[in-house]
C-alpha cells in the first residue's frame, strides 16, 4: 500500500537535484548541438526542477516547523539552508525561463532556415534573414546554460548544508530504542 513519507522534504529534495543536474547537463549539451528536440528536454528537465525546488522550499518549511525550538547554532545552519534553497528555486526558475525561451528561439530558427531553403533563394540578402534568429537561438542556449550551471552550484550549496544538518548535527532524524537494532518486528513485541 501506498503511503505519503513523514516528514516528506527528505523525500521531495532529491527530484530536483536530479532534475536540475541532468537539465544543466543538457543545456550545455545544447549549445555546441543544434537540436530542437534537445533543447525541449533542457526544458522540460528544468522546469521540472524548478517545480520540484518549489515544493522543496514548501515542505522544508513544514519540516522546519515540525522540529519545534532548536538551539540557536542549529537555527542559524537551518535558517542558512533555506536562504540556499530560496536561491536555488529562483537561479532554478530563471533557468527554466530561459531554456524556454531558447527552445522557442531554436524552433523558430529551424523553421526560417526551411523556409529560406523551401524558397530556393540563396542570396545574401535572403541569407541574413535568418542568421539573426539562429544568433539568438545560440544566445539563448549559452545564457541558459550559463544560469544552469549556477543553478548547479545553488543546488550543491543548499545539499551540503541540509546534509550537513542531518548527519553532523542530527536535525530530523528520530532515533529507535537501542533494543530494536538487528531484531525483526515480531522479536521486539
Amino acid at each position: 500500500m501506498f503511503s505519503i513519507p513523514n516528514p516528506l522534504h527528505p523525500a521531495i529534495v532529491h527530484f530536483p537535484i536530479v532534475l536540475l543536474l541532468i537539465g544543466a547537463a543538457v543545456a550545455v549539451v545544447c549549445v555546441f548541438v543544434s537540436g530542437r528536440h534537445l533543447a525541449w528536454v533542457a526544458a522540460a528537465l528544468l522546469a521540472l526542477g524548478a517545480a520540484g525546488s518549489f515544493f522543496a522550499v514548501k515542505t522544508g518549511d513544514s519540516a522546519q516547523e515540525s522540529l519545534g525550538k532548536l538551539p540557536p547554532a542549529i537555527g542559524t545552519l537551518v535558517d542558512a539552508h533555506e536562504k540556499w534553497a530560496e536561491r536555488t528555486e529562483i537561479v532554478g526558475a530563471v533557468a527554466a525561463v530561459l531554456a524556454v525561451v531558447a527552445a522557442v528561439l531554436g524552433t523558430v530558427s529551424i523553421w526560417t532556415r526551411r523556409r529560406k531553403r523551401a524558397s530556393g533563394s540563396d542570396s545574401i540578402r535572403s541569407t541574413a534573414g535568418w542568421i539573426a534568429p539562429v544568433s539568438l537561438a545560440l544566445t539563448a542556449r549559452v545564457l541558459t546554460a550559463c544560469v544552469a550551471l549556477t543553478a548547479c552550484f545553488f543546488v550543491y550549496e543548499t545539499a551540503r548544508r541540509g546534509g550537513e544538518l542531518v548527519y553532523a548535527h542530527g536535525v530530523g532524524v528520530k532515533s529507535a530504542p537501542a533494543q530494536t537494532f538487528g531484531k525483526t518486528p515480531a522479536e521486539n513485541d
